[in-house]
């Protein structure tokens, strides 16, 4: 009799976490609250931060899975896409009739060898459990001396109950925050027709979408950027990257914006390809971190102050699992913004028991989240042997001062422990695309479990996509960078 697994969650995350445990026999049912699959995609009002006229921050070829390439043509897709993607995964691999739609986990815990869900006044017992509830929907809200006062007659929000620019048009709207959403918002608002002020911390660099013709996650999230981390002083790293990063989108200050801090680390990257020209032209006023708030107005900083009609929050998301039981959250140590595992994922004390996407990051979730999914179905299922409990407790105890990861650190980080991980002197034919071209997810089938024979084909191809990896041959830079590295490597 195959153990049995609950996922929890039906967005990217739990179906292709459902997806491996049912290549690797195990009994999988999905728990999802909302009436639909997809997740955040399904863009449903008060359960997703996704408004309809939004498209996703990572290319397409980063944007999916190793066994379903993407058949959308735009660079880009629009969230439709990606739940019309979602749904046909789900399809393919017998997934759909197992998920439970508009069924709320209220409770999780230990008894015995097994774990109880409690649910619409049923419980029932699991061998193991999938926690992939998504990592995006509590907003963190800063406190701002005042703000409950705040009487703009649009009142007060967050950009994960966005809707559109409609409502807005016209009217004087404060946008805090410096990350994605906020510039994408700050962004909509203004090309609608609103009179926008960004309210920010500090000021990023912001790299555009597209570096030349190909997409900017193709060239910034590389395995070669993952070692760099790995093997290079921080500050040499930090140039690098920087030098990336401005050469595609400038120097913020060229645009009007703030000189950002010197270290592209201190300071912080966003993307989006509107913001910057938008500062430029007049249309972005931009001011730092707001003070106080007293009825409509906002007092910021350095002394400004300003009238507004409304307030988006764009300050990022706190972690929220409401449904795990007093002792397991203990055990976790969960707080707003980190929960004690190892490489987010298992915990020592809490056999059968997983987590999948719950980490933030910079970057596309997609590939680390299918990564992440094989390590649990291959450790559950004996294709690779379990983490040693010594190790898993050093991994959490070096986690617990760790900030905001990068999205290629996190993939090779689930590759290895997957043990699928390709090493590129062992393919020759691909070691410029391996290093250098973008992290696809057909290259993580190269080897280890559930390679597939046709694998260094898709690379080939999804490598070569919009001209990025065309040739083998290293470029003057890939070659001096690489020597950096390659000594240690």
């Amino acid at each position: 009799m195959p153990d049995s697994v609950a996922v929890i969650g039906a967005g990217p995350g739990g179906l292709v976490a459902a997806r491996w445990l049912l290549a690797h026999g195990f009994e999988v049912a999905l728990f999802e609250q909302a009436p639909t699959l997809g997740g955040q995609w399904a863009g449903l009002e008060g359960s997703s931060g996704v408004w309809p006229a939004m498209h996703t921050n990572s290319s397409r070829l980063l944007t999916a899975f190793s066994d379903l390439p993407p058949e959308v043509a735009t660079p880009y897709p629009s969230n439709r896409d990606i739940l019309a993607y979602l749904c046909r995964y789900a399809d393919m691999f017998g997934i759909t009739p197992r998920i439970r739609l508009g069924t709320r986990v209220d409770l999780l815990r230990r008894t015995g060898n097994a774990w109880l869900l409690s649910h619409s006044g049923t419980r029932e017992k699991f061998e193991r459990v999938v926690l992939a509830p998504g990592r995006f929907h509590t907003p963190a809200i800063p406190n701002i001396t005042g703000l409950q006062s705040f009487s703009g007659i649009l009142g007060a929000t967050s950009t994960y109950h966005y809707r559109g620019p409609a409502p807005y048009r016209g009217w004087r709207v404060l946008v805090a925050g410096g990350a994605i959403s906020a510039l994408d918002v700050a962004t909509d608002l203004a090309q609608s027709g609103a009179h926008v002020t960004v309210t920010q911390r500090r000021q990023r660099y912001v790299l555009p979408k597209f570096v030349g013709d190909v997409p900017s996650d193709h060239r910034m999230f590389t395995r070669y950027h993952a070692l760099a981390g790995e093997s290079l002083p921080a500050t040499e790293f930090d140039c690098q990257l920087k030098q990336f990063v401005v050469g595609a989108g400038g120097n913020p200050a060229d645009f009007g914006a703030p000189a950002p801090h010197p270290s592209l680390a201190t300071a912080g990257v966003t993307l989006n390809d509107g913001f910057l020209p938008l500062v430029a032209e007049g249309r972005i006023t931009l001011r730092p971190w707001m003070k106080s708030v007293h009825g409509s107005r906002v007092t910021f900083s350095d002394g400004h102050d300003g009238q507004f009609d409304a307030l988006v929050f764009g300050t990022g998301y706190q972690l929220s699992l409401p449904l795990l039981d007093a002792r397991t959250r203990a055990l976790l140590n969960v707080g707003a913004t980190h929960f004690d595992s190892d490489r987010h994922t298992f915990h020592p004390d809490l056999p059968g028991l997983a987590f999948v996407g719950l980490w933030d990051q910079s970057g596309g979730y997609f590939v680390p989240l299918e990564l992440q999914a094989r390590w649990i179905a291959y450790t559950w299922g004996g294709a690779i042997s379990a983490p040693a409990e010594s190790d898993q407790r050093r991994s959490i105890e070096a986690s617990r001062g760790s900030q905001k990861a990068r999205m290629d650190r996190v993939a090779l980080t689930f590759a290895r422990a997957a043990g699928v991980e390709p090493e590129p002197d062992r393919w020759p034919q691909l070691r410029r695309a391996l290093l250098f071209g973008p992290l696809a997810p057909s290259c993580f089938r190269l080897e280890g479990p559930d390679a597939r024979a046709d694998a260094a084909r898709h690379f080939t191809r999804d490598a070569a996509e919009f001209g990025a990896i065309t040739s083998n041959e290293l470029t003057e830079l890939e070659r001096s960078r690489w020597s950096r590295l390659a000594p240690a490597g």
